[in-house]
C-alpha cells in the first residue's frame, strides 16, 4: 500500500487541533502528524484545505443501516449495514442484537461471530433479552426473561469472545451475577431498559457494570426523590453513558447536562440505528415487531414508542457540536476517543496519532463528510 499524505486541513489531535495540519499514512497506518511544511511523499496528497480531519467514528450501539439489519444471517446483508455506515464516517462499529429468545440470539451470535473474527465488526452488543418489560420500548415484552446462568454461559459460548457488551436490567433476579459473569469473562456490562431503583443500580455497578445503555430512553425517569437509574449511573465515576444524538430521543438541553456532568472521559454517542438508517421513510422491522418511519422517525407501528433512529454518526457528531453546543474536541473524543477505549481498542483507533490506524473523516465546513479513510483505503 503506498504512502499517501493528506494536507492543509485542520487536524483534531490529543493535544489539540493542528491548523493548518498534514498526516502521513503508510501502510494503513498513521506514519506522522504534524503542522507547517508537509513531509515529502511519493504517493498521493489530498488537500484537504477548509476541512477537519478527525478521527473514524467508532459506534458501540448500532442495529443496522442501508436498509439491512444484523440479525440477517447473510454476510452480504451484514456488510451492507456496516457499508451504509462506514460511508457516514464510522470505521469501527458494534452489531447490536435486540431481544428475542435464547436459542435465536445463539444462532444470531454464531452468524455474526465470523465477521468479528474477519475484522468487519469490532464485536457484538446484546440489547436483551434480559431486560424490563415495564421499560422494553421496542423490545418483545415475550421474550424478556431475568439472565439466569445457563442463558448467559449458552450466549457467551456462541460468541466465542466475538460479544463485547450485554445490557442488563438490574432490578431482575440473577442480575448482579450475571454481570459478574459477563465482567469475568471480558464483556462490557451495561445496564438500560430498567425500572430500576437506586439501590438496584449500586450493586450492578460495584459488581463491574461500567455503561449505561442509552441514557434517558427506556428508564425510569429521574426524579429529585428516587435519582433512579438516571441520576446514579450519571453521577457515577466509574460508569460511561451512552447518549442517542438525534435530538429526538434527547432534548439538546439534556444531552449538554448530561456531557457537562459526565465529562470527556465519560459520555459516548451512539445512533441506536435500524435498519432505515440511510434508506429513507416506510416500514420496517426489528426484533419481530413492526416499526414505521415518518421524517426519518421510526416508532412502533400502533405503539408510538421509538424504535431505535435513522441516526448515523456523522450526523450525531455535527448534533453534538451544533445542536448542543460541545466543542468539536469534545465531540471527537464522545464519537471516536473514548469509545475505542471502552472497546480496549484505544492503542488501535480512536485518535489521530502516530502508531494508530489510519481511520480518518475529512469533514466540511458544515461537518458533512467529505471523505472516509479506514485502515488507509478510502470508503
Amino acid at each position: 500500500m503506498a504512502a499517501q499524505l493528506i494536507t492543509g486541513g485542520r487536524v483534531a489531535t490529543p493535544d489539540g487541533v493542528l491548523d493548518p495540519g498534514w498526516v502521513l499514512v503508510e501502510s494503513g497506518t498513521i506514519a506522522a502528524v504534524g503542522t507547517g511544511p508537509a513531509p515529502a511523499c511519493d504517493g498521493p496528497v489530498t488537500d484537504a484545505a477548509g476541512s477537519w480531519v478527525v478521527p473514524g467514528f467508532v459506534d458501540i450501539h448500532c442495529h443496522g443501516g442501508g436498509g439491512a439489519a444484523f440479525t440477517s444471517a447473510d454476510p452480504e446483508i451484514v456488510r451492507q449495514a456496516v457499508t451504509a455506515h462506514r460511508r457516514h464516517g464510522t470505521t469501527t462499529m458494534l452489531a447490536s442484537l435486540v431481544s428475542r429468545p435464547v436459542p435465536e440470539l445463539v444462532e444470531q451470535v454464531a452468524a455474526l461471530r465470523e465477521l468479528v473474527a474477519d475484522g468487519l465488526l469490532a464485536g457484538i452488543h446484546l440489547e436483551g433479552p434480559f431486560l424490563s418489560a415495564a421499560r422494553c420500548g421496542a423490545h418483545d415484552p415475550a421474550v424478556l426473561r431475568p439472565p439466569d446462568a445457563h442463558s448467559v454461559d449458552a450466549l457467551l459460548a456462541a460468541g466465542r469472545g466475538a460479544i463485547r457488551m450485554v445490557t442488563v436490567a438490574p432490578e431482575l433476579e440473577g442480575a448482579v451475577p450475571a454481570v459478574k459473569r459477563l465482567v469475568d469473562a471480558g464483556v462490557i456490562a451495561a445496564i438500560g431498559h430498567t425500572d430500576a431503583l437506586a439501590e438496584d443500580v449500586v450493586p450492578a455497578v460495584d459488581a463491574g457494570a461500567s455503561v449505561a445503555t442509552h441514557l434517558f430512553n427506556g428508564m425510569r425517569p429521574l426524579h429529585h426523590r428516587e435519582p433512579g437509574p438516571i441520576g446514579t449511573l450519571l453521577d457515577d465515576e466509574r460508569v460511561t453513558v451512552e447518549l442517542i444524538c438525534d435530538l429526538v430521543h434527547l432534548h439538546p438541553t439534556v444531552v449538554r447536562l448530561a456531557a457537562r456532568h459526565a465529562g470527556t472521559g465519560r459520555t459516548v454517542v451512539i445512533t441506536d440505528a435500524i435498519s432505515a438508517a440511510g434508506a429513507g421513510d416506510g416500514v420496517y422491522e426489528i426484533g419481530g415487531l413492526e416499526v414505521r418511519v415518518t421524517d426519518g422517525v421510526p416508532t412502533l407501528a400502533g405503539g408510538g414508542s421509538l424504535a431505535g433512529s435513522t441516526l448515523t454518526m456523522d450526523a450525531a457528531f455535527r448534533n453534538l457540536v451544533r445542536g448542543c453546543g460541545l466543542g468539536v474536541l469534545e465531540a471527537v473524543v464522545a464519537a471516536s476517543t473514548r469509545p475505542a477505549e471502552l472497546l480496549g481498542l484505544g492503542e488501535v483507533t480512536g485518535r489521530i496519532a502516530a502508531g494508530l490506524a489510519a481511520d480518518l473523516v475529512l469533514l466540511d465546513e458544515g461537518l458533512r463528510p467529505g471523505a472516509v479513510l479506514r485502515r488507509g483505503e478510502w470508503v
